[in-house]
């Protein structure tokens, strides 16, 4: 099985100072890859250098055994890449409407085309119909998430980063965020790499798993690997 996404010795920081180190990492086609870690591991570093928005200093990033390294995020978006960012990064004085537009036009989306794709997003997220037209300020911590998704997804891409999605969530309600999208990603064949401090929540819908430490890979294995909770302790 050859890897849609992959790095092989990555090494990146931020002026000058190290955060990741010989990073080696596989996403393979149509599976959901958890990575898993303590706050300050470099799991956001390194998601950013996989998608071009911080220049490695070291080592390659490959896309279906390119080496795409330090190519832009547009770039890196033409070869069917979405990044789903830390924080939500939505503008909270632009409507739910003109930041899907936003989206669309950052993504080369056609215009002809982009009516069909937001209803497919909210073929996918159904609840944005409720606020499309309400600015982003106005909207619930849950409710920007599901926003920050759809942006990403109109594009259609194959391959979808995903930065702490929960992240001031509750956990209902990141289940409700996360069912639809692994529903998606089994029926379209989709690969995302999910960067998640809600472990449990994370791992229940991942085929694979693996750990950072300190800037490193640690640990790879099964997701069921880690519900002894003393060995998920040990590994952090």
């Amino acid at each position: 099985m050859s890897a849609v996404l992959q790095t092989a010795g990555l090494a990146a920081g931020y002026g000058g100072r190290p955060v990741i180190n010989d990073i080696d990492v596989v996403l393979n086609p149509g599976e959901v890859l958890c990575m898993i870690g303590h706050n300050g591991a470099g799991k956001s570093t390194l998601l950013k250098s996989m998608f071009g928005l911080i220049a490695p200093d070291g080592g390659q990033v490959l896309v279906d055994g390119k080496d795409m390294t330090g190519c832009s995020p547009r770039e890196m978006a033409d070869t069917g890449i979405a990044l789903v960012p830390e924080g939500r990064g939505v503008f909270p004085s632009l409507s739910v409407t003109d930041i899907f537009a936003l989206g669309m036009h950052a993504a080369r989306v056609p215009k002809p085309e982009r009516p069909e794709r937001v209803d497919w997003v909210l073929g996918i997220l159904p609840v944005i119909r409720e606020f499309m037209h309400r600015p982003a300020s106005t909207l619930s911590g849950g409710q920007q998430q599901m926003v920050s998704i759809g942006r990403a997804l109109l594009s259609r891409p194959r391959i979808l980063l995903m930065d702490e999605p929960s992240i001031g969530l509750a956990p209902k309600l990141f289940q409700d965020l996360l069912a639809p999208i692994r529903a998606l990603q089994q029926r379209e064949g989709l690969s995302i790499l999910l960067v998640e401090q809600n472990v449990r929540e994370a791992l229940k819908i991942s085929d694979r798993a693996v750990v950072m430490k300190s800037g490193r890979m640690i640990w790879e294995g099964a997701p069921e690997e880690l519900s002894d909770n003393d060995k998920l302790m040990g590994l952090y």
